[in-house]
């Protein structure tokens, strides 16, 4: 089925009603190990092996509470659990031959629908996505969980939750990535928060101040946001590309515009906004020395996180921090493509800027600071990469095949 079909008719249907608590045995010999995912139902998705697994339940759109029992009678285990596109939900828990562990993280859920504007109003009833965007695991009618390494799973339990959320709006820096090797710090951040905060990641690749808007993102995102909600902002990479007419925003005028905006609807619904400047690129001058090519839109959110008083989140200054510290040997293996790429960044990246956000909630954002429950982090003395490994995704969870 064409794709713009498919989304047509799951707009047409609507979500699936409200689920109760639900729960499934995913031993290796349990029944819903056997299963394929059907919709509207629950079952394993395509590619899922005796090892690596993807499982999916079919869910409105809503924050949910996943307990897993980890462990296995007969075998030692090492598993990392990720939930829609790649978002990092558990990383490397170990159990012994024999023991069972529990553990519960918080997994927000969206699909493409918004609440039809009246008649004759603007707007429109769906998020505008992209083709590939509408086969991401991160914009459907379920909720996807990918066990890796070695993983052993006893059973889940799913229960649809209220919680207070961070809402996530920004770029490729931010995003949910699909596809390995390329990952950001949105995606990374879940793992460092505990099981009582949900991270809803709405940022898009190539997305700027107005193409979130345009695309009704902001209106998707804004949809959900309740009273006591965080909203983190950052856009800055494409907003300053002037070969983009429609999208361009100066760093004096217009940029800080649009952000005092997206600060003002966030209040105006009783959420918490909280800016944070762009990650820097990773380019390097003859000295060791981090390139600026961000420098008047990082200080244009300094500025204006002083004069509206919201909390601000220097990854600017981290990830210069960071990357110097690696050195220009070091550094490349943090971006995407092995380097070639020093925009985007693979997991160990994305690890590293994640540290320093949350360093960062736990320093300057006191009601979040509790939360969180990464390892302290200093920019300046960054792990290495075989410290913070990361199993990387399957192939076959990238994105979803054709049809289904």
């Amino acid at each position: 089925m064409p794709l713009s079909s498919a989304l047509a008719l799951f707009l047409m249907a609507g979500p699936p009603s409200q689920p109760s608590v639900l729960s499934f045995d995913l031993s290796p010999g349990g029944a819903e190990r056997q299963t394929p995912y059907r919709a509207g139902g629950h079952g394993m998705e395509p590619g899922s092996t005796d090892g690596d697994f993807l499982f999916s339940v079919a869910v409105p759109d809503g924050t949910y509470r996943v307990t897993l029992t980890l462990g296995d009678r007969k075998m030692a285990g090492e598993t990392t659990v990720k939930a829609e596109a790649r978002r990092l939900m558990l990383r490397n828990v170990a159990t012994k031959k024999g023991e069972f562990v529990q553990r519960q993280f918080l997994v927000n859920v969206r699909s493409p629908a918004l609440p039809p504007p009246p008649a004759n109003a603007p707007g429109g009833n769906a998020v505008r996505l992209p083709s590939v965007d509408i086969r991401e695991y991160s914009w459907d009618d379920r909720l996807t969980l990918e066990f890796l390494g070695q993983p052993k799973l006893s059973s889940v339990k799913i229960e649809p939750v209220t919680a207070p959320t961070i809402f996530l709006a920004g770029d490729s820096t931010v995003t949910d990535q699909a596809a390995e090797p390329a990952a950001s710090w949105g995606q990374m951040l879940p793992a460092m928060l505990d099981g009582t905060v949900a991270v809803a990641n709405h940022a898009r690749s190539g997305a700027t101040l107005k193409s979130f808007l345009t695309d009704l993102r902001f209106d998707k995102l804004l949809s959900a946001v309740k009273p006591g909600d965080w909203l983190f902002i950052q856009f800055g990479h494409n907003d300053q590309k002037q070969e983009w007419p429609q999208t361009y925003v100066d760093a004096a005028n217009t940029y800080p515009a649009y952000l005092r905006a997206y600060i003002a609807e966030a209040r105006r619904r009783g959420a918490h906004a909280v800016l944070v400047t762009s990650p820097e690129r990773g380019n390097f001058d003859t000295h060791g020395k981090i390139k600026d090519t961000l420098g008047p839109y990082a200080d244009a959110v300094r500025k204006l996180a002083a004069e509206e008083r919201v909390p601000l989140i220097d990854l600017n200054a981290d990830s210069r921090a960071i990357y110097e510290a690696l050195g220009p040997e070091v550094a490349p293996t943090a971006f995407n493509a092995g380097g070639k790429d020093r925009t985007h960044h693979d997991n160990y990246g994305a690890w590293l800027l994640a540290s320093a956000v949350a360093e960062r909630i736990r320093a300057q954002i006191p009601e979040l600071a509790p939360h969180v429950v990464a390892a302290p982090f200093v920019p300046a003395q960054p792990p290495s990469a075989a410290q913070a490994a990361i199993v990387p995704s399957r192939a076959h969870s990238d994105v979803r095949p054709a049809g289904n």
